[in-house]
């Protein structure tokens, strides 16, 4: 399992916005903004969840991961499994994780939380006599 700092919660900021939605404040634009290559990766690299869209009710909300760091090469800024994730850490690479519900029925999207993933210590091995 990959060293985790804490995560930070937009938790806040998503209730604020959907209560904005519901208000009528904002427009329908704002909530169905996800483009074709989120909606990709929710579909194919996304994580099932057991809630129901808070913008069109629809079940099949999914959970989304991606990575974003220099140290990940031209693999920043994309969309990875749990697996892919562990074994960046394993590899000793330091990179930011960013963990996105996504709705493919509505394109409804929000960055949930954040954190910073940092290199797996290697256990010691016993020397060979």
């Amino acid at each position: 399992m990959p060293a985790i700092l804490p995560w930070v919660s937009h938790g806040l900021e998503r209730a604020r916005l959907l209560g904005d939605y519901r208000a009528g404040r904002i427009d329908e634009s704002a909530v169905h903004d996800a483009d074709f290559l989120l909606v990709a990766a929710a579909n194919f690299h996304g994580y099932p969840t057991d809630k129901v869209c808070p913008i069109c009710d629809e079940p099949g909300l999914r959970t989304v991961y991606w990575v974003h760091g220099d140290e990940l090469g031209r693999r920043t800024n994309t969309a990875r499994s749990l697996e892919e994730i562990d074994e960046f850490s394993r590899q000793g690479l330091t990179f930011d994780l960013h963990e996105v519900e996504v709705c493919p029925a509505c394109k409804w999207n929000f960055l949930m939380r954040t954190t910073m993933v940092l290199p797996q210590e290697s256990p010691q091995r016993e020397p060979k006599e």
